[in-house]
């Protein structure tokens, strides 16, 4: 890549404000699975008698439907994240590009 290039981009303020957007907006996510994750891994070490507990007569425990909305968030989260880069971070990335580029 040209280094004239690189230099412009990286003054352009518009790039700038996405670096620190997609910086912040990355560690509110990272912040957010780093919690649900740690939660359900210390309620397996500290907590087994409360994830044991039967939901009615049958095998199934308060941990199964926990595991899998840990995993259903989780989805939940990339779904979020995509939404969200298409929308804003994809269209500020095409203006840096115009800005740059012309």
């Amino acid at each position: 890549m040209d280094p004239e290039l690189v230099t412009r981009i990286a003054n352009n303020p518009n790039y700038q404000a996405l670096k620190a957007k997609r910086t912040r907006f990355g560690w509110r996510l990272t912040l957010a699975m780093m919690i649900a994750y740690y939660g359900f891994i210390l309620l397996v070490a500290f907590n087994k008698s409360f994830l044991s507990q039967k939901l009615g007569a049958g095998v199934m425990t308060l941990g199964i439907p926990i595991g899998f909305g840990l995993i259903v968030f989780t989805v939940v989260l990339t779904a979020y994240y995509v939404n969200r880069a298409n929308r804003e971070f994809d269209a500020l990335s095409d203006v840096i590009a115009k800005e740059v580029l012309t």
